[in-house]
């Protein structure tokens, strides 16, 4: 399928004007009369296209989707070097001045502003019970879509910034839309059931003209049960503790309940070559009924995937070579690398050992330890955008893939009913696609048969499972923090990085201390030891680069980054919770007129 450009270029200014202060000010409502907008599917389309079009700003495309999701334990970013607003972010220190939280918090309302719009004009249109089938088919299939997309917003505004207002209904002349807080559970409840009330009227993507590249039914059955497990999941309290509510188990049940109807209705086979399904999103096929079941789509000149995100690429006029610069705000410690199974496809996919020089050759990482997300790489792209290319790569970002909801689903069961067979058999689908077949017997029948002894540590293996599945693609933050498990794992990230490069120093450790890497003839980048130690490589053609003795350092023993970078996880206002909760920015508490406030949370 051709990659759609209406969703987030139409930004629907005949519909809703594109700037206020107020985050839901009501002047955002055009003269245009909403009863014919709503009278007919095509400016309805439009309506329901302008809550897409946020996906095009910086809220999203650089914040949301990757650069505000670290630290984690299998990525990081170092925060403590400067105070620019992004550091703040990532060193949890944030301040109600920082910009980017302001952008956040304003495109979310703003989306949040369009959606409320499209489910009004929807709602009173008359078209939800049309006589014509493919009018009332189509409404009722965009209301779906508004409803998920408003969800999806309110879902990062809760993770980011806990309780905030809950605004449901469209903006009017004369209406007080400035709102107080709701607990977000309240809103968590609020909008899965608005999911599962239009779910079941929906179209499948297979059945819509942009499949997988608009919401889809199967996306909004997934994106309840991801709600759902969020919703009965930890959360941060004001008061610095994680809590979760006592009603947990029914939202497990309704995980578990949405994942199977996805699985029993549309069933899919996970694609066997895992590395293809992310370079289908830099070259714009979103193939149906496969792995992801809805990605953002940028067009050509949008969106920063590969830029701030992926392998570094030097570019520049002077560049040999047209794919421009990109770089990754979000390295991965070695200590993931090393987690892997040495059979672990996933591994080379998910992990990248080089970079690419202005030669447009590719070299060891530099500095050793500067692991990147190897899912994202604008060399990918055809044709290239240019050697002075920087943002706007135009790859699509995947919001959810269907490995999700079997994990999901593999989750839920365990919790509610303990390893079943049911839930076994979840999770070695997962990991049949990771091995050739020769390997399932030890890597996905005994690894899953080992791991199933009970309920505590198949829990483990699926925190395991989606770190390895879905790294690099920014959504373990949000798990750690339903967990409840964000401090413990960011502290056995720490120690197990001191402990390699202990063991490296001294000589102790089986894990390359160092890697000898080359390119060959065909130009292809070689690693001559990606899992063992060894003394030398077999001639001098091969080029060293210190591994896990790149975490050591002669003057603080370790690398700053590691002493650093996860220390306000784990030592912050509470140590042993980590305070990921951001304050509401200064912009809107003034413009709430005194209805909202930062109380709690050390603020």
């Amino acid at each position: 399928m051709m990659k759609n450009k209406l969703f987030i270029t139409i930004i629907a200014v005949t519909l809703f004007a594109a700037c206020e202060e107020d985050f839901m000010d009501p002047r955002s409502i055009s003269t245009f009369n909403n009863e014919y907008i709503f009278s007919n599917v095509d400016d309805a389309r439009n309506a329901v296209n302008a809550i897409y079009s946020h996906f095009n700003q910086d809220a999203f495309r650089s914040r949301l989707s990757n650069n505000m999701t670290g630290n984690t334990d299998i990525e990081h970013q170092s925060g403590w070097t400067s105070n620019a607003d992004r550091y703040q972010i990532w060193n949890l220190e944030a301040l109600t001045t920082n910009r980017d939280l302001d952008i956040v918090w304003t495109y979310a309302y703003r989306a949040i502003r369009d959606a409320n719009i499209a489910i009004e004009g929807i709602q009173e249109s008359g078209n939800l019970e049309a006589s014509d089938e493919n009018v009332r088919r189509t409404f009722n299939h965009l209301l779906g879509e508004a409803y998920t997309l408003r969800a999806y917003w309110y879902s990062m505004l809760i993770f980011h910034f806990g309780d905030v207002p809950y605004i449901t209904v469209a903006p009017k002349a004369g209406a007080d839309l400035n709102q107080p807080k709701t607990d977000r559970n309240v809103i968590l409840t609020g909008v899965i059931q608005d999911m599962i009330d239009a779910e079941a009227n929906m179209m499948w993507a297979d059945q819509l003209p942009y499949g997988a590249e608009q919401v889809n039914r199967e996306y909004t059955l997934g994106m309840i049960a991801r709600l759902s497990l969020q919703r009965g999941g930890y959360f941060l309290t004001p008061e610095l503790t994680m809590e979760r509510e006592g009603d947990y188990l029914d939202y497990y049940q309704i995980a578990r309940e949405y994942t199977r109807k996805l699985m029993e209705l549309k069933d899919r086979q996970l694609p066997v070559d895992y590395r293809q399904i992310f370079v289908n999103q830099h070259n714009g096929k979103s193939p149906v009924n496969s792995d992801v079941l809805f990605e953002v789509p940028f067009g050509q000149g949008q969106g920063d995937v590969g830029w701030n995100i992926g392998v570094t690429v030097e570019g520049g006029p002077t560049a040999s070579h047209d794919y421009g610069s990109g770089g990754n705000y979000m390295q991965m410690p070695i200590s993931y690398y090393l987690s892997f199974d040495e059979e672990d496809k996933r591994r080379e996919v998910t992990t990248s050992l080089y970079q690419i020089n202005t030669d447009f050759q590719q070299e060891f990482i530099e500095p050793s330890y500067n692991i990147a997300q190897g899912k994202w790489n604008r060399a990918l792209l055809d044709p290239p955008p240019g050697s002075s290319s920087a943002k706007g790569t135009g790859i699509n970002w995947p919001m959810m893939r269907y490995s999700d909801v079997i994990l999901m689903f593999a989750e839920a069961e365990n919790e509610i009913n303990g390893p079943t067979a049911e839930a076994q058999e979840a999770l070695k689908r997962v990991r049949r696609r990771a091995f050739d077949d020769v390997d399932w017997p030890e890597n996905v029948d005994q690894y899953v048969a080992n791991v199933s002894t009970s309920k505590e540590s198949f829990f483990e293996a699926i925190v395991d499972e989606r770190a390895w599945e879905f790294g690099g693609e920014m959504i373990r933050k949000y798990e750690l923090i339903r967990w409840g498990i964000y401090s413990e794992k960011v502290q056995e990230t720490v120690e197990e990085l001191k402990n390699l490069a202990d063991a490296a120093f001294n000589g102790t450790t089986d894990e390359p201390i160092y890697m000898y890497w080359k390119t060959d003839e065909d130009g292809d980048f070689i690693i001559y030891n990606r899992d063992e130690n060894v003394i030398a490589p077999p001639d001098d053609t091969w080029m060293q680069a210190p591994f896990v003795l790149s975490l050591h350092s002669d003057e603080t023993q370790y690398q700053e980054f590691i002493l650093k970078d996860w220390e306000n996880y784990i030592n912050g206002p509470q140590p042993g919770v980590v305070r990921y909760i951001f304050p509401i920015p200064n912009v809107a508490i003034e413009n709430s007129r005194g209805v909202l406030q930062n109380d709690g949370y050390g603020f």
